[in-house]
């Protein structure tokens, strides 16, 4: 039986500046080209009859996977945090401007097709288009796909995360944290315990590998192990 070779379309000029694009910031090689082409589509650009074809239904979707990678992300790299502190670094990193940000680090907006007749906020572009990307290598490779993308290149590429513990946890969380990355072992251990006019005052000392580092006072326990935390870290040249 005589087999028809079958030639596949020629990419546009278009479609593969946007498959280097996708590859270089999320290591990832698209397949169907048309999701990313959609996700880089903000509705300024389309009819209302055509509204489906832009990206907001795949940003929605690249959202929750986005959701879900982080919370696992950082589930996994801080096992010594509570799920108070695990939610404060997750919602730092999902804002709408940590998006905006690494969207713009991408440079997303030179691949956006959209109305450049209308006035708009090419930054929040920028992110929800990074969302919709993600939903795009969702639909194209699948949940591992899209997780390697996110963790292997996006994260490492345009999100320092030492920054973010910086800004978002307490004295104790990085000094916990910072001990992790070292693989030494900590323990906050009470040094004395005193009641003034019906006050108690703690002091907590800091040991690290069972030498004794920083120390604070605080009216509660809590109080004085960050007290001592912010000491350690100040001799650990780290603050």
């Amino acid at each position: 039986m005589l087999k028809i070779p079958i030639f596949k379309r020629k990419k546009s000029s278009e479609e593969r500046h946007v498959i280097r694009f996708v590859l270089l910031n999320f290591g990832y090689k698209p397949q169907n080209i048309s999701l990313f082409i959609q996700a880089l589509t903000h509705k300024s650009a389309l009819s209302d009859h055509q509204i489906l074809a832009a990206n907001e239904r795949l940003e929605f979707l690249g959202d929750a996977i986005l959701d879900a990678v982080v919370a696992s992300f950082i589930y996994e790299k801080y096992p010594d945090l509570d799920e108070g502190q695990l939610t404060k670094i997750k919602s730092k990193i999902v804002n709408r401007k940590s998006l905006a940000s690494i969207g713009e680090r991408m440079g997303i907006r030179e691949h956006l097709i959209y109305s450049q007749g209308r006035s708009i906020n090419l930054s929040g572009l920028e992110g929800n288009a990074f969302e919709a990307l993600i939903g795009a290598i969702y639909l194209d490779g699948g949940f591992e796909k899209a997780q390697k993308a996110l963790k292997n290149t996006v994260f490492r590429k345009h999100l320092n995360l030492n920054k973010v513990l910086e800004q978002e946890l307490d004295f104790k969380s990085v000094l916990f944290i910072w001990c992790q990355r070292k693989k030494l072992s900590i323990e906050f251990v009470l040094l004395s315990e005193q009641f003034i006019d019906g006050k108690a005052l703690y002091e907590m000392g800091v040991e690290i590998n069972r030498s004794r580092y920083g120390k604070g006072k605080g009216h509660s326990k809590k109080e004085a192990e960050q007290a001592a935390a912010k000491e350690t870290l100040t001799l650990m040249g780290e603050i």
